[in-house]
């Protein structure tokens, strides 16, 4: 039923470790792994790899994520950094910060919390001269609130 070269597409790389935590599967600690690790249990904790975190739709993770690459179909509640990128897939939900330089959000996630991608790298490249006719997007919000009112004297 399968070609050989099916076969060939399907498999994972023979040098590539992968760890798979199933569902029903319940983990309280701190995970330290290499190569790539696909979660679809609940953990809670800390995860620490410079390989792929693969979160499952049904996972549930809450804690601390510090990855190469992290695709994310299920829940996350914590921070998460990545040194390549983020991919959130549908039907994934993340509340937490995200500090990665790459990041895909397919529509129908849900996501809350701030998003750094790296915008000092943008400052150093652009020179100081550019960086004065950006204006800072959080003063702007504190003075939008503010109304003045003057007093009309006849």
């Amino acid at each position: 039923m399968w070609g050989d070269n099916e076969k060939h597409k399907l498999s994972l790389n023979q040098d590539e470790n992968f760890t798979f935590l199933g569902r029903g599967v319940d983990f309280n600690g701190v995970i330290s792994f290499e190569g790539t690790v696909r979660i679809d249990g609940r953990l809670k904790g800390e995860i620490q790899t410079k390989g792929t975190l693969i979160v499952g739709e049904h996972a549930v993770i809450k804690g601390i994520i510090s990855a190469g690459t992290l695709i994310c179909g299920g829940k996350i509640n914590g921070n998460i950094t990545a040194t390549e990128k983020v991919e959130l897939i549908k039907p994934a939900i993340v509340v937490g910060d995200i500090h990665a330089p790459a990041i895909s959000i397919e529509e129908g996630v849900h996501f809350h919390g701030m998003c750094d991608m790296g915008a000092e790298k943008w400052t150093q490249v652009e020179g100081e001269q550019d960086v004065e006719n950006v204006h800072d997007l959080a003063a702007h919000r504190e003075h939008r609130g503010k109304v003045r009112v003057q007093e009309h004297q006849p």
